[in-house]
């Protein structure tokens, strides 16, 4: 069955897409000792519908319109470029935080504070592909704010919703951060560990919920993907 995307907002420069939890935005790159994804992505089925990205962005080859990624069990918003000048003027804006995100995001515990501010650099643990606020190597600034939306209990086992604004965008940077303060995503395996652990979902709760731009046009926009079915059903079924 080819893969569905819901189109929320459509320019001639750039279009805002609610991407699927489960799929790639992009495929992954052959090497020696791996092969090429063969999975629909985001990027295949951009070719299909809008062949004009074929010669935008930086890698046009691996990556052509995209401007940044939502992870591939993250659903939500996501900003395509259409043509080689909204590229570099969306490129500036995430360069400058001036693209403003908002997640959603159930996490386990109940949350010490109320809001936050999660600042701790971002590094890549050796031999793995793996996010750490405790690798120095290659770390990188990253600060999430958040904010508690409402407290649960779930299979006898406490959570609180939050709005996540990440104020940086490094790789995992929201999974990463919320993990480090004891309070990882539910259903996230990499950085969730038992905690985590929900039978009835099979992917992490993290859902990019709105975002917000100048467009090349001088317009201010806000886009906003409702939360999925698989994770509304979670928060309805809380005791």
């Amino acid at each position: 069955m080819p893969l569905s995307i819901e189109i929320i907002y459509t320019d001639p420069e750039f279009l805002v897409i609610n991407k699927p939890a489960g799929v790639l935005v992009h495929g992954v790159r052959a090497t020696p000792h791996r092969e090429a994804s063969s999975e629909e992505t985001v990027v295949s089925w951009l070719q299909a519908h809008y062949p004009e990205v074929a010669t935008v962005g930086d890698d046009p080859r691996q990556r052509p319109g995209i401007v940044h990624r939502l992870d591939k069990e993250t659903s939500g918003v996501l900003l395509i470029t259409r043509t080689q000048n909204a590229f570099e003027y969306f490129k500036k804006l995430f360069q400058t935080h001036e693209v403003q995100k908002t997640y959603q995001a159930l996490v386990w515990g109940e949350m010490e504070t109320a809001s936050g501010i999660i600042d701790k650099p971002i590094g890549i643990k050796s031999g793995t592909i793996k996010r750490s606020v405790h690798s120095d190597k290659m770390a990188k600034p990253a600060v999430t704010e958040y904010r508690t939306v409402r407290s649960l209990t779930i299979s006898g086992q406490p959570y609180t919703l939050l709005e996540v604004m990440p104020r940086t965008g490094r790789t995992h940077q929201i999974r990463v951060h919320l993990a480090a303060i004891g309070h990882p995503v539910m259903g996230d395996k990499l950085y969730g560990g038992k905690r985590s652990f929900y039978a009835n979902l099979n992917r992490h709760f993290l859902h990019a919920l709105a975002i917000e731009f100048t467009a090349p046009n001088g317009k201010r926009i806000k886009c906003e993907a409702a939360l999925p079915d698989e994770l509304t059903r979670v928060l309805t079924s809380a005791e």
